[in-house]
């Protein structure tokens, strides 16, 4: 039943709902920890992860504090203290024979950053006075440190394995279980040993995927190479409070577009229609129906409305949504069309979201003359469209506008607003352009059909000969 999926999926980690992770370009300024860890020179270039090949002993600075004043001392001095996966800060004192302190139970040893502490005089003026207030001596030792694997980050990793002066990855998106990666040149005779060292470092992926070629803008999915663990692509997602369940290898899913999502559908009131041309599985249209508006959704690809339907299902709102699987034009000028006029009659706003950033804006023109011959009672409910556009002009703003212009056949100056939802690439921005439709494109003597306007016209002629 629908009830139990939703249990199950509440039982899902955190972990498991929709993250964006950016695995960032590592530069030495930035890198925290710097000179804790040279990696041994036989790591580099390795293609296959030899996990035990990481290991070495590095000397650490630390501090010794008595137990009594232990947790105090250590939360004071948690600004300087080591940060390391899977590796405990507070450690036993050892003699210099290696065997434990004769004063053990007395005294601990907080493990120290390198690159904040050097010396006893390295402490900032509030460690000090804490360290003061504690009776703990303000003198550093030296703590010889086993770092293994586990302790290392994935930065640090794939730092010591690529080739040096190269970036060390580029960022991945994390969709359910799956982290999606999209891999340079110079990184990809690595990609086995990149997916292995992502699923180790990150609880949850247990599948690391990589783009093998450009987003196909017919079904807008991509093939990709499973880089390392399971091959399952049935994602389950978590956004906004909504759940989602899709085939990633099949259909349309960008995680870094929930911000969006969320802006789009909090402008909806309970009441509303929304028209979604390009739905995909559902990203704007379920959390639409939820909302209490009723929704005409439609995608071209079958895989995608098919994990539409059944997302409606799983969120309990399939009565709320009417999915269609046609071209973006034949459903504007086919269901939109007949469905519209009616609509417009009503007092409840209607709001089309045109989702194809790639496609989108030529898309507009399918509403220049669509309802035909402006009828003698004006309807003043005009449709407000939301159509999405990729750009790589110095002024996004001014390209999507004039390209939704030249589309629409009209202006829309002073009559729209522009939205910056995303940086894709450098030199290339995801915009989101806003109108209400214009009467003169929705009534106009430029139809959709001009060979249907011409024959009514014919027929017209030859009555008046006749009479």
């Amino acid at each position: 039943s629908h009830s139990l999926i939703l249990n199950q999926f509440a039982r899902i980690p955190l972990q498991f709902s929709t993250l964006v992770q950016s695995q960032k370009t590592m530069t030495d300024q930035s890198q925290t920890d710097l000179g804790l860890y040279k990696p041994p020179p036989t790591v580099r270039g390795m293609t296959e992860l030899d996990r035990a090949a990481f290991s070495q002993t590095v000397s650490v600075p630390a501090i010794r504090i008595p137990t009594n004043v232990l947790n105090k001392a250590v939360k004071s001095l948690k600004k300087v203290a080591l940060q390391r996966p899977g590796l405990k800060r507070v450690v036993e004192e050892h003699s210099e024979d290696g065997n434990k302190d004769s004063s053990e139970g007395e005294h601990r040893l907080l493990l120290l950053d390198p690159n904040s502490i050097t010396s006893a005089d390295s402490f900032g003026g509030e460690e000090a006075e804490a360290l003061k207030a504690y009776g703990v001596p303000q003198e550093i030792q030296k703590y010889e440190l086993q770092l293994t694997y586990e302790n290392l980050k994935s930065e640090e990793i794939l730092r010591a394995v690529l080739p040096e002066g190269q970036d060390v990855t580029s960022g991945f998106s994390r969709v359910g279980h799956i982290a999606h990666m999209n891999l340079r040149d110079h990184q990809l005779p690595y990609r086995k040993l990149i997916g292995q060292v992502i699923i180790d470092k990150n609880p949850g992926i247990t599948c690391v995927v990589n783009k093998t070629n450009t987003i196909d803008s017919t079904y807008r999915n991509f093939q990709m190479e499973v880089l390392a663990g399971e091959s399952n692509m049935v994602a389950k997602v978590r956004e906004n409070g909504v759940f989602y369940e899709f085939d990633f290898s099949h259909v349309y899913w960008n995680p870094r577009l929930s911000t969006e999502h969320e802006r789009i559908v909090s402008l909806l009131q309970r009441g509303d229609t929304v028209v979604d041309v390009f739905a995909g599985v559902g990203p704007f249209a379920i959390p639409a129906a939820r909302r209490g508006c009723e929704v005409l959704a439609n995608d071209l690809n079958p895989e995608s409305f098919r994990w539409l339907q059944h997302n409606a299902k799983l969120n309990k709102v399939d009565r709320k949504i009417t999915s269609f699987n046609m071209d973006g034009r034949n459903f504007i000028r086919g269901p939109v069309e007949e469905r519209l006029p009616a609509l417009m009659k009503g007092s409840q706003k209607i709001h089309v979201v045109m989702n194809l950033p790639a496609l989108a804006l030529e898309f507009l023109d399918a509403f220049r003359g669509l309802l035909g011959p402006e009828p003698d009672q004006s309807l003043d409910n005009l449709p407000q469209v939301h159509c999405y556009g990729f750009s790589k002009e110095d002024d996004a703003q001014r390209d999507v506008v004039e390209r939704a212009e030249a589309s629409l056949k009209t202006s829309l100056q002073g009559q729209c607003s522009v939205h910056l939802v995303r940086n894709v690439a450098p030199n290339k921005e995801m915009m989101c352009v806003s109108f209400t439709l214009p009467r003169g494109v929705l009534y106009s003597t430029h139809t959709k059909d001009s060979g249907k306007r011409l024959s009514h016209l014919l027929l017209s002629l030859g009555s008046s000969i006749k009479t």
